[in-house]
């Protein structure tokens, strides 16, 4: 009994800007990441997406291998400029013709395409005309995902609106260390972090209007996962399960680093209790917008990568554990916590109670082509076990976990760390664009081929 159910989902995703390349061909505009890329110091290396992975060249070659690998989803996203060079108006049908050719090979390859709107390349015409900031981006948006709905919502079944708000608000318009690289102040950053809602509630509405019977739509946000320190402990659990949807534990000061910003307003219509306390710096709320976010889901995408250990204090309060010296961490710097794949579902279905898919989880670490001509990446197989041991926890005590989708199918463009961040199953030379299939690649195909059977009968925690 492996805890997973024969119909869960096993894949692998990818976003446009870090694979597909081919940045000036098909009528492609430059999106916000072209212009970010191109300021000197903003990414390491001045590394850019020019290239990448040349997947818009090579797509037929990578459906073959994640075919290969056995995939049976992938997730990927469109690139809006690609499809509407102005952001809105004329349509680039080389630029759908380009995602059409790509969702028929996944089909054709027994793949099942799971399609992203957003993540993160905003058309540069739309940010010079206020991007975020404007209103009327939940329109530009939603004629986007109706455009997209029309095109490929014949093959393709699921959908998800935006990846990561978190991430693009806090990055890109407060911290200014992503794109468009930005730094608004708490009501400026709050406004876009409305109008981003909005604009989500928009294109769910464009994509059910637009696709036949049965299409399913969610988004992905990323899970800023609490666990206990001592899940023995009812007061750890209990402390672990408050502060995961509190905004501000140990910042100090207002960041949108939180699930309950974001998720309530989605899945409950209404902002978290803090928005009373924004006074002046609250975003305006129309009449209508609450309804308009709160749209009906099917499945809520959740990107894990770690979590915070929290422990109660005897105060009644919480605290954050730090990793013991010398504890794992990834090749980015996270923490390697297997638990947050139990604890991150179990907390956001008490909540909210839709079902989920794993969107987003995995690790960069060191990879190159041995002398043997072979990617040994043990490290990065022994990440997926002990993560995944903890995921067949959860999905085995009734959490409706759907799937789990690696992260990533190919090494890629890494956003400000360039290409010096791999996480790939399958290693790509960014000079030659050969592809070879890791270790952990071929360890995930025997995993898919046996529906989770090769786990160790034992959850891990290191």
């Amino acid at each position: 009994m492996t805890g997973f159910p024969r119909d869960f989902v096993w894949g692998a995703a990818t976003s446009s800007y870090q694979i597909e390349g081919a940045a000036q061909e098909g009528g492609r505009s430059p999106s916000i990441w072209d212009a970010f890329t191109r300021r000197p110091d903003a990414v390491e290396r001045r590394h850019h997406g020019d290239v990448a992975c040349d997947h818009y060249h090579r797509f037929r070659e990578d459906v073959g291998l994640f075919r290969e690998i056995g995939l049976q989803a992938y997730r990927f996203s469109v690139a809006w400029p690609r499809v509407l060079p102005d952001g809105t108006g004329a349509v680039s049908q080389a630029g759908l013709d380009f995602y059409s050719r790509l969702v028929d090979a996944l089909l054709e390859a027994g793949i099942r395409p799971m399609a992203t709107l957003f993540h993160w390349d905003l058309p540069l015409v739309l940010h010079r005309r206020g991007g975020w900031q404007d209103r009327a981006s939940a329109e530009w948006f939603a004629e986007y995902a109706a455009l997209m709905a029309r095109t490929l919502g014949d093959r393709v079944q699921d959908w998800m609106t935006i990846n990561e708000p978190q991430v693009l608000i806090n990055k890109g318009y407060v911290e200014g260390s992503f794109a468009p690289g930005e730094r608004q102040d708490r009501a400026a950053s709050l406004h876009a972090s409305h109008n981003l809602l909005r604009a989500h509630g928009r294109a769910v509405q464009a994509i059910r209007a637009e696709s036949k019977p049965g299409t399913r739509v969610g988004w992905a946000p990323v899970c800023i996962t609490h666990a206990p320190f001592d899940p023995s402990s009812p007061a750890d659990v209990e402390a672990a399960r408050r502060t995961m949807f509190e905004p501000d534990l140990g910042k100090g000061e207002w960041s949108l680093w939180n699930n309950s910003w974001w998720m309530d307003p989605v899945m409950t219509g209404a902002y978290p209790d803090v928005f009373d306390s924004l006074g002046a710096d609250a975003p305006q709320i129309v009449d209508g917008d609450m309804g308009l976010i709160h749209q009906p889901l099917d499945f809520v995408g959740i990107n894990i990568y770690h979590c915070e250990r929290i422990r109660a204090t005897p105060s009644g309060g919480a605290e954050v554990v730090p990793l013991r010296p010398g504890e794992g961490m990834t090749l980015m710097g996270w923490d390697i916590t297997p638990e947050a794949l139990y604890w991150g579902p179990k907390f956001l279905h008490e909540k909210y109670g839709t079902p989920m898919f794993i969107t987003e989880n995995g690790m960069a670490c060191h990879d190159w082509v041995s002398v043997d001509g072979e990617v040994h990446d043990p490290s990065r197989i022994d990440f997926i076990t002990r993560y995944l041991t903890q995921l067949r926890q959860a999905v085995s005590e009734g959490l409706p976990v759907q799937g789990y989708l690696y992260w990533s199918a190919l090494d890629n463009f890494e956003w400000e760390r360039g290409y010096a961040q791999r996480f790939g199953l399958i290693h790509v030379d960014f000079e030659t664009q050969v592809r070879t299939l890791k270790d952990s690649a071929k360890w995930y195909r025997e995993l898919i081929r046996t529906g989770g059977e090769t786990l160790p009968s034992e959850p891990s925690r290191l």
